[in-house]
């Protein structure tokens, strides 16, 4: 497939358009995005840009001679589970107790899954996604973390 002739690799930043772009900017890469489907294409634009990701992928598809179902392929979509908690502040996430259980969650997915727990940008709120295979159990797992949210720092 194109993306691993090409050896792309994954760099993690905090959420949020601002912060992909800061680190695309700072190590001079040309391709970012986050899960929302904000792709960015800094070449072209400095912000996600649906119109600008379809042209690429239609230019892609085109240079290929492949249909879209061929790049699709790759793709593995696992269930996800996204819980939002009303707080009444915005602690620092790394200093409240619920943290040793985001970690034991997220060894226990360990390459298998992922878990983002964070603030809204724009309301008092707590975000809990947690993607794995089983979703009863990732279910479980957001039910436990939100709880604790609740119990630490919620309304």
């Amino acid at each position: 497939m194109l993306w691993i002739k090409k050896n792309i690799r994954v760099v993690k930043t905090k959420v949020g358009d601002r912060y992909v772009i800061d680190e695309m900017r700072k190590k001079g890469y040309v391709l970012g995005g986050e899960q929302s489907g904000h792709i960015i294409f800094s070449d072209y634009t400095t912000t996600g840009d649906g119109i600008i990701s379809a042209l690429q992928l239609l230019r892609i598809m085109k240079e290929k001679g492949e249909k879209i179902s061929k790049f699709a392929a790759c793709m593995k979509s696992l269930p996800q589970v996204l819980i939002n908690v009303k707080v009444k502040e915005k602690r620092d996430i790394d200093t409240l107790e619920v943290k040793k259980l985001i970690r034991k969650t997220e060894e226990k997915l360990g390459k298998k899954g992922r878990v983002l727990v964070r603030y809204s940008g724009t309301e008092n709120l707590c975000r809990v996604m947690i993607e794995g295979e089983q979703k009863k159990e990732i279910q479980k797992m957001a039910n436990e973390i939100t709880h604790g949210i609740i119990k630490e720092i919620g309304v």
